[in-house]
């Protein structure tokens, strides 16, 4: 790998990332073309999915594309689906060698891309930065091979662990750096979803603010009996931004009706004893196209999800004041009898955040 690769794929790679949280149900990739050591021609796959990184860098670069790199964050795609194939767009453009980050692991393309570029004669490098396309691609890559999208959890708490009082009262535990750091993230995600609890005690829009953000990520809420206020803040704002509720298959008729009426999207999901089953919650989601969830708990939702092995990242916000025993904890009970049950997560960052602390970890790399 050359130097030159791997400081134009961190570009491409980079691109991407602007799309993630707006491109779904499609991967969010990004494209540099390069031409004498210059860059020709720069995109990213738009909202919505359309047009890919490929046809917007192309665009850009026009004739300058002829003999020209192309480095892609992910493998072209070959099929023809609502925009025609972007690895015969390069080779209709005389793009002379591709670089590409990853494979595919969507069976329509997972290779057949590379075969397309290398029998019309462009040269094809795979491989570049691998490691980080595929944590850029994981959502993408974890609902075409599961069916599921990938799942971050993030809690903000109190130094003993507590996200509110014994009266209830959460707001605000973490200061307004680590608050905005939260939009933020939410920007990067399909979606957000909590639980009924949060949903029914704090009352939220689970909206991105402050950060001059036109496409929202849907909502999501997890609510097994559909007992939730019809005059909420979700349910004045369900026809502008998606709103999907994911509740048990008993859940009130006359529920289900007044929540379709607001415009929301309702997924019936089967029961794991008095619970949701996390797995076929997640596998409606993935479903309904999305790649990436932010879940923002409550405890409950984030004891269950953990303990299903269904957590991708773990992001936490840990402020420098201490609630006691009487608060609310983070994380619901587990059941776990000896350490060795514990799930365990690797440590990626840590940083302050104005008066608080940000820690972020991932599930282990098998």
């Amino acid at each position: 790998m050359s130097t030159r690769d791997h400081r134009f794929m961190g570009l491409a790679l980079s691109l991407g990332r602007r799309g993630q949280g707006r491109t779904w149900p499609n991967p969010a990739v990004g494209c540099v073309i390069v031409k004498d050591g210059r860059v020709v021609g720069r995109g990213w796959t738009q909202p919505g999915g359309r047009p890919h990184a490929e046809a917007m860098a192309l665009a850009q670069a026009g004739e300058g594309a002829r003999g020209a790199t192309a480095y892609v964050s992910l493998e072209p795609c070959s099929h023809h689906g609502k925009t025609p194939p972007c690895a015969q767009a390069l080779i209709d453009a005389g793009i002379a060698r591709v670089v590409a980050a990853i494979e595919d692991s969507d069976p329509r393309v997972s290779g057949q891309g590379f075969e397309m570029l290398r029998a019309a004669g462009v040269t094809v490098t795979s491989g570049i930065r691998a490691d980080e396309a595929g944590f850029d691609h994981e959502g993408f890559f974890l609902k075409t091979e599961q069916g599921r999208p990938f799942v971050t959890l993030k809690l903000a708490s109190s130094f003993d662990g507590r996200i509110a009082t014994g009266s209830g009262q959460s707001q605000w535990i973490t200061g307004p750096e680590a608050r905005r750091v939260v939009h933020a993230m939410r920007a990067r995600h399909d979606a957000v979803m909590v639980g009924a609890g949060t949903a029914r005690a704090d009352d939220p829009s689970l909206t991105v603010r402050d950060l001059g953000i036109d496409d929202q990520p849907a909502r999501v809420v997890v609510s097994r009996h559909l007992d939730l206020p019809l005059m909420s803040k979700l349910a004045r704002s369900a026809r502008e931004v998606p709103l999907y509720l994911c509740h048990g298959t008993g859940a009130d008729v006359e529920r289900l009706r007044a929540w379709e009426g607001l415009g929301a999207t309702l997924l019936s999901c089967s029961a794991l004893g008095t619970q949701i089953d996390p797995h076929d919650l997640l596998q409606q989601l993935g479903s309904a196209g999305l790649t990436r969830v932010f879940c923002e708990g409550g405890s409950a939702l984030a004891a269950t999800l953990l303990a299903h092995d269904l957590v991708d990242e773990l992001v936490g916000f840990t402020a420098g004041l201490s609630i006691g025993a009487e608060g609310l904890p983070s994380i619901g009970a587990l059941g776990i009898g000896r350490l060795a049950e514990a799930p365990r997560f690797e440590l990626v960052e840590t940083r302050p955040i104005g008066a608080d602390i940000l820690h972020r970890w991932r599930r282990p790399q098998s």
